[in-house]
């Protein structure tokens, strides 16, 4: 595993964005571990969240991108810290945009977008914090798509869930990949967490303990793609 992936690991658990115990998720199952970007709150979180998702992208999709793209609400602020994160690393101009819940219809910037303009040829890469069912997507691809005839190069996630998305037979991610034909990768998949964090220290304690790993494993016999 890189260093950067076992940085991003105890950074999450750090941040308190990725927690363990019991949750209720949208799709009604009780996971022993949930992700919440949304606990990414300062400064200097953000300017290294932007970092490992720049580093993400440079690995697995390359540099031949132009706008970084990030769905509301979550999304916006992904795409921000990425395009300055990937301008810091390699040097490289990329704009940011993202969409608007509701139009604006009014002023010089009304539309269903903000950030840059979106053009013809655009090569897009679309950032997110984490996919259990794709339904985002099936909601931002068409605006894309709508905006202009751009190409879109990849959607890059904070972490893998590893679970059966709404067909019941692969991962959410690979169901986007099957629908519309791009690649789908993460900075860490939940392999990668159980093997950085079980029975390892972060801030003086051990984040998955064997009880919390065997739930883990249990989970992943029920809803885990095979």
């Amino acid at each position: 595993m890189q260093d950067y992936k076992r940085e991003f690991i105890e950074f999450m658990v750090e941040s308190d964005v990725l927690k363990f115990g019991s949750f209720t998720l949208k799709s009604g199952r009780t996971s022993p571990f949930f992700m919440n970007a949304g606990a990414y709150v300062t400064g200097g979180q953000l300017s290294r969240l932007g970092r490992y998702y720049a580093q993400a992208i440079h690995e697995s999709f390359g540099d031949d991108f132009d706008v970084v793209f990030g769905p509301a609400y979550k999304g916006i602020p992904l795409a921000v810290v990425t395009a300055i994160a990937y301008h810091e690393l390699y040097g490289r101009e990329v704009r940011y945009c993202s969409d608007r819940k509701e139009a604006k219809d009014h002023g010089a910037d009304k539309g269903q977008l903000l950030g840059a303009e979106l053009q013809d040829g655009d090569r897009v890469i679309i950032v997110e914090d984490v996919t259990t069912s794709g339904k985002s997507i099936d909601e931002t691809y068409p605006k894309l798509k709508a905006a202009a005839d751009v190409d879109v190069r990849g959607l890059m996630v904070s972490l893998n869930r590893m679970e059966v998305g709404k067909g019941g037979r692969v991962t959410a991610q690979r169901e986007i990949e099957e629908r519309y034909g791009f690649p789908v990768a993460s900075i860490v998949s939940m392999a990668e967490v159980v093997e950085a964090l079980h029975n390892h220290e972060v801030g003086g304690r051990v984040v998955i303990d064997d009880k919390t790993k065997a739930a883990i494993d249990a989970y992943y016999e029920q809803y885990g793609a095979r």
